[in-house]
C-alpha cells in the first residue's frame, strides 16, 4: 500500500502512475501502459489495488460504434499523497488573521504577501521577451510544486496549466489564495491573466490564458 508522497521524479512503478494521473487528469489504462512502460495486464493490477485503496475511480466511455472503455483519475484521497509545501503553516496564519480580523484581514494579509512576492521576484522577469516571461512563471511555479506546463497558442497567446495545487485544501476555506494568483502572474509578465478553468470547481487543472497583446500597468510593485 502506497503511503508516502508522490515525488516530482517516481522511483517506483506506482509512484509512476500516480503521478502521470495526476498530470493527465483521466487517463485509460492502455495510455498509462504507455507512460510507464510496463505491460497492459500490470497497469490493470495496480489500478485495481489503487481502487481498492480508495485513490483511484474509473467512468466508462463510449466511442461511437466502438467497445466501450474505462477512463481512470485520483480521486480526493490521492491528493494527500502530493507535495503539499507550507499549507499547513500558512494555514496556521491565516486561521490567526480571520480569528482577530475576519475575512478582510486575511485578503489584506494575502494582498500584502502578493506585493512583496513581485518586487523579489520581478528581476526574474524583467527584459525578457514574452515566451521568456511565461517560461519563467511556469518555472516558479513548478518550483513551488503546482506541476506547471504552458503551450503557445497559433494566435501569439499561451496557456499555461497548473496540474497540481499544493494549496488547494486551504484555497478551500479562503478563497482570496485563487483571486490573487491572476494578479500576482499579469504583475510579474505585464500582460492580462485570466482564469480558464479551476480546481476548485472540480475541473481537473487550473488553467490559464495569457493575452500577450493585452499590456497591464504593474502599479503594485
Amino acid at each position: 500500500m502506497l503511503t508516502s508522497r508522490v515525488r516530482s521524479e517516481p522511483e517506483d512503478t506506482r509512484e509512476a502512475l500516480l503521478y502521470h494521473l495526476k498530470i493527465g487528469g483521466e487517463m485509460t489504462a492502455s495510455e498509462l501502459c504507455g507512460a510507464v512502460h510496463v505491460t497492459y495486464m500490470g497497469v490493470k493490477r495496480y489500478l485495481s489495488e489503487f481502487q481498492a485503496q480508495g485513490l483511484v475511480e474509473s467512468q466508462i466511455l463510449s466511442k461511437g460504434r466502438g467497445r466501450p472503455f474505462y477512463k481512470y483519475r485520483l480521486t480526493e484521497k490521492a491528493r494527500a499523497l502530493f507535495p503539499s509545501g507550507y499549507e499547513a503553516v500558512l494555514g496556521d496564519v491565516l486561521d490567526a488573521v480571520h480569528e482577530t480580523s475576519g475575512q478582510k484581514g486575511v485578503m489584506e494579509l494575502l494582498t500584502l504577501r502578493n506585493k512583496r512576492l513581485i518586487k523579489t521576484l520581478y528581476a526574474r522577469f524583467e527584459n525578457k521577451a514574452m515566451r521568456e516571461k511565461v517560461e519563467e512563471l511556469t518555472r516558479l511555479f513548478a518550483e513551488n510544486g503546482y506541476m506547471t506546463q504552458f503551450e503557445a497558442l497559433p494566435d501569439g497567446n499561451f496557456l499555461v496549466y497548473q496540474k497540481h495545487c499544493p494549496l488547494h485544501n486551504l484555497a478551500l476555506k479562503y478563497r482570496q489564495l485563487c483571486a490573487l494568483e491572476p494578479q500576482l502572474m499579469m504583475a510579474l509578465i505585464g500582460v492580462r491573466v485570466t482564469r480558464q478553468s479551476h480546481m476548485i470547481k472540480g475541473e481537473p487543472v487550473c488553467g490559464y490564458l495569457v493575452e500577450s497583446s493585452q499590456s497591464v500597468g504593474i502599479g503594485s510593485r
